[in-house]
């Protein structure tokens, strides 16, 4: 069954609708201007995956560990014709998106690694407990050929409009104290679903990177008084050599201390910690930086860069005034068709070792003219 959208505003002007599939999961539908659906709400199957995640303690490196079984079953490289994050064109063969006019859609993951529902499992080693989360899946576009950096301007600063309003609903749910968007791109890691999409991972706990991250900001400001923020973007700036592009109230930067080779940081100049801290220019001057970026990293060899992209806010379990809003691009390039595999230092130890000085590459991408990722 499908219920009547129920609409609301975002900052920024934009709109959603909320509606709920066959199978009981959530949709959600963005757009710049008022969303319109043309079809029935549709879902691969009538039926829901039945979900049990569980969780385990790893005592030596202090975190927990997901196991979801049913995972196993999730679609892996479809042909085209068979893409489930295209609008449904047949309606004997339904996807997980209606046709309609809207930008963006957000859904609950058909196989998560987390629920909210997760059913308490037998006892069992190291702490077992249920996988309490939530696994959301965020579609780009309705294009299945583009790229996110084939997006307009408005259309990624709506993108970090409904990160924002996804953290926002599931901090609401009371049982979230973290949330990560992220985008896999290219069959280098991992990509199993060619259109443009991500994924948001929310955690009923605070995962290691967040909080070790939270602590080290917590740490400075004790220090020094300030964010570190603050005094990064001043560094940046006056060195200008790490720095790849400047809009002012956002910026984009190869960090000093990158692991990856041409690893890119986007962040806005003005400290704040959640996504929904931004104000709408300042959300168009990050969109900006990151369509940038990302065209940039497409162009420096003439291929689709595999990357890593991850949003990076203040974990949601206290206020966390000195966690620096921040994205995060790893790219899996290294030089033309040298891939960068994680080997012993990096997977053993956990420091990693870069072939190249950030200053060099920040040069590299600084160079890459406009056009030079067109029609990739």
């Amino acid at each position: 069954m499908t219920t009547e959208p129920t609409s609301e505003a975002l900052p920024g002007g934009y709109h959603s609708a909320d509606f709920t599939k066959p199978d009981g999961r959530g949709l959600t539908l963005y757009g710049l201007q008022p969303v319109r659906v043309d079809s029935e709400i549709p879902s691969p199957s009538p039926d829901p995956v039945d979900a049990r995640p569980l969780m385990r303690w790893h005592p030596v490196r202090g975190e927990w560990v997901m196991y979801a079984a049913h995972r196993m079953g999730r679609t892996f490289l479809p042909p085209p014709e068979y893409n489930p994050l295209a609008p449904t064109r047949d309606p004997e063969h339904p996807t997980e998106l209606p046709r309609g006019e809207y930008d963006i859609a957000v859904f609950d993951n058909r196989f998560p690694s987390l629920t909210l529902t997760a059913p308490d499992p037998e006892p069992g080693p190291a702490g077992t407990r249920a996988g309490v989360g939530k696994c959301e899946v965020v579609v780009f576009s309705q294009s299945a050929q583009g790229r996110l950096c084939d997006l307009t301007n408005e259309q990624i600063s709506l993108l970090l409009a409904v990160w924002a309003d996804r953290t926002t609903r599931l901090a609401e749910t009371g049982q979230i104290n973290a949330v990560l968007p992220f985008e896999n791109r290219g069959v280098e890691v991992g990509v199993t679903l060619h259109h443009p999409h991500g994924q948001i991972y929310a955690y009923d706990h605070v995962p290691p990177v967040a909080a070790r991250a939270a602590a080290q900001m917590d740490a400075y400001v004790a220090e020094h008084g300030r964010p570190w923020l603050e005094d990064f973007i001043q560094e940046e700036r006056a060195a200008e050599d790490r720095i790849i592009r400047d809009d002012g109230a956002a910026l984009s930067v190869v960090p000093p201390f990158a692991r990856y080779t041409f690893e890119t940081w986007v962040l806005p100049t003005r400290p704040v910690s959640l996504l929904s801290d931004l104000g709408d220019a300042e959300r168009l001057s990050m969109a900006r930086v990151l369509r940038d970026a990302l065209r940039r990293l497409d162009g420096l060899f003439g291929v689709r860069m595999p990357y890593l992209l991850t949003v990076h806010q203040a974990p949601l379990d206290t206020p966390r005034p000195a966690f620096p809003l921040h994205i995060e691009i790893y790219p899996y390039l290294r030089a033309p068709g040298r891939l960068k595999f994680l080997a012993g230092t990096e997977q053993g130890a956990g420091e990693f070792a870069n072939d190249k000085f950030p200053e060099v590459a920040a040069a590299e991408l600084r160079a890459v003219p406009d056009t030079a990722g067109d029609g990739l």
